[in-house]
């Protein structure tokens, strides 16, 4: 009768062996989405203050981060399509979109992030929803032109996402997102009517000595 002690010991140590890689490159690409992500969100709040530079450098670090994320899930697609994968690549697109965005700046592609397409669509549904905040600030400061500018940049996003229609697993749940960026732009949209319609009665009122309609 064949022992199979050896075999089984063997297969326990090799079973062993491959779950310690894994667990290693799970917890290092955990500690590396962390950071990236929160390098990102940084780098956003740079970009609603204006300080581009800063947002840059901010980007710089995540890329750094995700490169390193990358490298630990290079021998297991396993952990390379989990959720918090996919959300520290997603949150590298957003920061580099709303800073494309704001600056009037050539959009990288997903190619050039290094990210999947469903990462880059649900980003820049992010992106374009972060502009509200600018368009808001641009509105108090009197810049109706940038307020309108920022808004077609939002509705174009949007006008794109919708015609998208695949089931929530291929897209990494887009529908939401963009659901959610409809919402954000419809209000917007109404922000940036009402300015509109108050600039217009107030030049009116200016060309006629203080009188509305006269």
């Amino acid at each position: 009768m064949l022992d199979h002690s050896g075999q089984i010991a063997a297969a326990g140590a090799g079973a062993h062996e491959a779950l310690e890689a894994k667990h290693a490159a799970r917890e290092a690409t955990l500690i590396a989405s962390r950071r990236a992500i929160r390098s990102c969100a940084m780098a956003i709040r740079a970009i609603h203050r204006r300080e581009f530079r800063e947002a840059r450098e901010l980007i710089a670090v995540a890329a750094a981060y995700l490169s390193e994320l990358d490298t630990a899930v290079a021998e297991h697609p396993d952990i390379r399509y989990t959720g918090y994968v996919h959300d520290a690549k997603k949150e590298f697109v957003e920061a580099n979109l709303t800073l494309a965005f704001v600056g009037g700046h050539v959009l990288p592609t997903a190619d050039e992030l290094g990210v999947d397409v469903q990462a880059y669509l649900n980003g820049m549904a992010e992106a374009a929803s972060e502009l509200r905040r600018q368009v808001l600030d641009c509105l108090r400061a009197d810049d109706v032109a940038e307020a309108e500018r920022l808004l077609a940049v939002m509705d174009d996003v949007y006008a794109v996402l919708i015609t998208v229609d695949y089931p929530d697993a291929l897209t990494g749940g887009l529908r939401r997102t963009t659901d959610a960026l409809r919402a954000v732009l419809e209000r917007t949209r109404g922000d940036v009517t009402t300015a509109l319609v108050a600039a217009r009665l107030r030049a009116s009122m200016d060309q006629s000595g203080g009188r509305p309609g006269a």
